[in-house]
């Protein structure tokens, strides 16, 4: 015997009903680009005619982002935050595309994507964090505004602070000083800079030891003073760090270390529970 249908069931199916025809109304657009036979279009602009041979990848990667071609300064500036972000070493991330590699070397795209999904608030991804919590403090940058008082009240509202301490750099990040240096050159050193080394100081003087400002920190400031999305920036650690992480697996594939970590963190880890002999 048949049941009747529930008052509950009969609006959820009314629902996906106009839930599709919404859908269907709803019009589909990008404004990223286009391609036919014979052109190809990125941003409003002929790939062939226009971009190649005529723009660096940074540039690329600013016209993606914000739609236009950057100007000198935004150029400059954009393309050393990228490099900034591109090489740390034998980081976590480069351990696990190098791991990866070792296990699957005929999937490269897998041991970078492996390495990408360890940038988050740790390393590399603090600089979308950090960016959005200079946002949240200071929403317009050309309003009246006491930095010191935003900054004492970001620190005393947090246990960790994105883009603060760094576990090597001490008691100075040797990038920071380098990138704030080009962004006075490009104008691009305003409030958002100035708040984040204010937070520093007082995150410094909360914790009574040394808490440098670190690189993430650095570029999330820039990027805020630059316009850029705080969304966007954790992507700007992401596309800089698959440079890379390439070049990790390229050195992996010639001269391998991963095995000999694999094997030697096994022996190290089991000491203990293996006979003596």
């Amino acid at each position: 015997m048949s049941r009747a249908p529930s008052d509950a069931s009969t609006a959820a199916s009314g629902a996906e009903k106009e839930s599709r025809v919404t859908r269907r109304k709803k019009r589909i657009r990008t404004e990223m680009g286009w391609s036919t036979a014979e052109r190809i279009v990125v941003r409003g602009r002929d790939l062939p005619g226009e971009l190649l041979g005529r723009i660096n990848l940074g540039d690329m990667a600013w016209l993606e982002l914000t739609g236009r071609l950057p100007d000198t300064n935004q150029s400059r500036m954009f393309n050393a935050m990228l490099v900034t972000l591109v090489e740390h070493g034998v980081t976590p991330a480069a351990l696990a595309a190098r791991l990866t590699y070792h296990g699957a070397p005929e999937a490269l795209q897998a041991a970078v994507a492996a390495g990408l999904c360890g940038l988050g608030s740790v390393f590399v991804g603090s600089t979308e964090d950090c960016a959005r919590m200079l946002r949240e403090a200071l929403p317009d940058p050309k309003a009246k505004a006491d930095l010191k008082r935003l900054a004492r009240k970001i620190v005393s509202g947090r246990k960790q602070i994105p883009g603060i301490g760094h576990p090597v750099h001490k008691p100075v990040d040797p990038r920071v000083p380098r990138l704030f240096e080009i962004a006075r050159e490009t104008g691009f050193h305003g409030k958002y800079v100035q708040l984040v080394q204010l937070v520093q100081k007082q995150a410094e003087r909360a914790a009574g030891k040394s808490l440098p400002l670190n690189a993430t920190g650095a570029i999330a400031a820039i990027g805020c003073e630059m316009g850029l999305d705080w969304k966007v920036l954790r992507g700007l650690g992401v596309m800089a760090r698959a440079v890379g992480l390439v070049g990790h697996i390229l050195e992996e594939s010639r001269a391998p270390l991963a095995r000999e970590v694999w094997l030697r963190t096994e022996e190290e880890a089991t000491r203990h529970l293996r006979p003596r002999t």
